[in-house]
């Protein structure tokens, strides 16, 4: 039973280089990674077995998706690609490469029905692309910013995407303009003394049932390019757009939200990872504190949530992935 409070790591598991993204597969069963050597991982959640995945990203991969069956799996990389991976077979085989965005492909989404993609870049578009084939559908060029996060609803139709900016739309997947626009702008900062934009909207979660929309990253960038930054969660109410919350974390001066979930009670889960450590952030729908803090043993940089949502994955810097129970 799900008990944030109880919240303890079952298991870690060491790799040779840090590690950047992580996505459970829906049936439990692994763990699918990135790392700073360009190549992905699969982790197996019975006893830790690392499998490497055949080479075929020229840079870091930060955006990972698993199909809602577990047979597939799709990677965009820093290099601009996006991969199609065969999950079926004893070593995951390359099924599909396509040059997905000019520069880095940073976030994807697949639909809940599993028939989209959607992608998001630093070229400023959001693109949409069919699973089965491959085929690009349409780009969606109305952002002003790198994009970096994409989020499907639960109705498979709507999708959000958010940008550096604290720019997040709300799309349907037949149209080519918004049909709704979210104010995350208390994400993104600009230092004028190190002359750089900082911040953005670097991760999105819904509801299951779609009424609520989370936004992550982080905010009083007071030295951005030197990590001093707070963990910040925006909670928005998706029929009018309105502000519902402006989430906190007190006593991390050194930390950024990299990926948020709902769950299944309603809390908002986050990871933190920055110059203060690593955290996974718990808030409900009436404060804008946490409601807690689970410390984790190193700087985390993503996380993903069991189907069951009683488990937690992070990708640790000090090279591990872990995995956190939600309970006793």
């Amino acid at each position: 039973m799900l008990d944030i409070t109880k919240s303890h790591v079952v298991h870690q598991w060491a790799y040779e280089r840090p590690l950047l993204a992580c996505r459970f597969d829906p049936k439990g069963q692994f763990v699918i990674t990135s790392a700073e050597n360009n190549l992905l991982q699969r982790f197996s959640m019975a006893d830790g077995k690392v499998t490497a995945l055949p080479a075929v990203h020229d840079s870091w991969v930060q955006a990972l998706a698993v199909h809602p069956e577990g047979n597939l799996a799709i990677s965009g990389g820093g290099d601009g690609r996006i991969v199609w991976w065969d999950l079926k077979a004893e070593v995951p085989a390359i099924l599909r490469t396509i040059d997905g965005h000019s520069g880095n492909a940073r976030c994807l989404s697949i639909s809940p029905d599993g028939r989209w993609l959607i992608s998001g870049g630093y070229d400023r578009t959001v693109k949409l692309w069919d699973v089965v084939n491959g085929q690009a559908v349409r780009t969606l060029a109305k952002h002003e910013m790198n994009v970096y996060s994409v989020q499907f609803l639960p109705d498979s139709r709507r999708f959000l995407s958010g940008d550096l900016k604290g720019v997040i739309y709300l799309w349907d997947i037949d149209g080519v303009e918004p049909i709704a626009k979210f104010d995350a702008a208390s994400l993104h900062s600009f230092n004028d003394g190190q002359r750089v934009n900082f911040g953005g909207v670097r991760a999105l979660a819904v509801t299951t049932d779609g009424n609520q929309i989370a936004a992550g990253g982080l905010h009083k960038s007071s030295n951005p390019l030197g990590a001093v930054h707070e963990p910040l969660a925006l909670r928005f109410s998706t029929g009018d757009q309105k502000l519902l919350r402006s989430h906190t974390a007190e006593g991390i001066p050194g930390g950024g939200l990299w990926r948020v979930r709902y769950l299944s009670d309603g809390t908002l889960c986050g990871v933190s990872g920055g110059s203060t450590g690593g955290f996974l952030l718990f808030w409900n729908a009436e404060q804008d504190l946490t409601a807690h803090k689970f410390q984790l043993p190193s700087l985390a940089r993503d996380m993903d949530l069991s189907t069951d949502g009683l488990l937690v994955a992070t990708a640790h810097h000090d090279r591990h992935l872990r995995i956190t129970k939600l309970a006793a």
